[in-house]
């Protein structure tokens, strides 16, 4: 079993199971996680005894890192394989004040949008909590203590919501003060709409949650994005209008542009609509093609006249850059294919 799958009051069940104390349980998990170990042997504060006992029946499990690239602006992809030989990807954005690691729930994803290359990955398997975590460990573990991951994103492969039990797990790990240590605002978790899971989410953890949306009819979304089948507009927003938002926060939308399919005037002013009575933040994110795509990416001029529009109506807008994209790092390319390991 991987050290890495358990919060604090699961190792400290199993320890009092065998006879240990469970405040020994936090100072495990602080060395598995901040010291990030590789042995269970070299616990420095745990009895020899006890450390001898872990290593019996635990293991620190770590990810293969089979390539990793650096983009011209300085961006982070990372191929890693898993213990089943599947493989996922993780990209780390540096900037002047943060590193944001993006990371992946699932290895390919199940929800078939079309401008999205992970979507094409079959099959897909959910992630543990423990490989979920091992993303960040991997990354911070090749990297100086000065230059640590600050922000995560649960925005690589795979839809987080459909895997919730695990992403809540390692939003618990990565939080915890015995883990990562992370404010939950600097967490954030992206879906595709999946209803019930976000008012879940929002319930069980205080995270930040942005939900894609990419069209402003029902018929367009359908076919980009087949869970509005299942959850509409109407009943996204009907939800995101229920949602507990503190005052000085807003419910995050994502909306990639696409040309000539969602990209047009109306399209931004349906959405100012769709929005009406919402404290709302509108990520805007250009088209990033990915091998096979019949997509295109919208031309400057009617992206920045979309934004224009909902500043003018008062929606806060802003353009999610790309970065990354010559390494196929940028929103919607990971998708880990097997003949890119080393």
């Amino acid at each position: 079993m991987d050290l890495k799958n358990f919060t604090q009051d699961e190792l400290a069940r199993w320890l009092t199971a065998r006879g240990h104390r469970s405040f020994r349980a936090p100072q495990i998990l602080k060395w598995v996680h901040q010291h990030r170990l590789t042995d269970v042997r070299q616990m420095g504060n745990v009895p020899l005894a006890l450390r001898e006992e872990l290593a019996q029946h635990f293991s620190l499990v770590r990810l293969d890192c089979s390539k990793h690239t650096t983009a011209d602006d300085g961006t982070e992809k990372y191929l890693f394989s898993l213990a089943d030989g599947r493989r996922i990807e993780s990209v780390l954005i540096p900037s002047e004040n943060r590193r944001t690691l993006c990371i992946s729930s699932q290895a390919g994803c199940a929800m078939g949008c079309q401008f999205c290359a992970t979507a094409q990955v079959r099959p897909v398997r959910d992630l543990t909590a423990g490989e979920i975590v091992s993303q960040i460990w991997e990354v911070q573990y090749r990297r100086p203590q000065h230059q640590a991951v600050t922000n995560v994103v649960f925005m690589g492969m795979g839809e987080p919501l459909a895997n919730y039990d695990h992403v809540v797990k390692a939003v618990t790990i990565l939080t915890a003060a015995w883990g990562y240590h992370l404010s939950p605002r600097r967490i954030t978790v992206s879906t595709v709409g999946l209803v019930p899971q976000m008012q879940r989410l929002l319930h069980d953890t205080k995270v930040n949650l942005t939900i894609s949306l990419s069209a402003t009819i029902d018929a367009v979304r359908d076919t980009l994005m087949p869970i509005n089948r299942r959850y509409p507009l109407d009943v996204i927003f009907e939800a995101c209008r229920s949602f507990p938002v503190a005052p000085r926060n807003r419910v995050t939308f994502a909306y990639t542009l696409l040309n000539g399919v969602n990209d047009a005037e109306a399209d931004a002013k349906r959405l100012v609509s769709l929005l009406h009575g919402i404290r709302a933040k509108v990520n805007l994110i250009p088209f990033n093609p990915f091998p096979g795509t019949s997509f295109s990416v919208s031309p400057r001029h009617r992206l920045l006249r979309f934004r224009q529009i909902l500043l003018d109506r008062g929606i806060h807008a802003s353009i999610r850059e790309s970065r990354g994209q010559d390494v196929q790092a940028a929103c919607g390319q990971l998708a880990a294919p097997l003949e890119q390991a080393a």
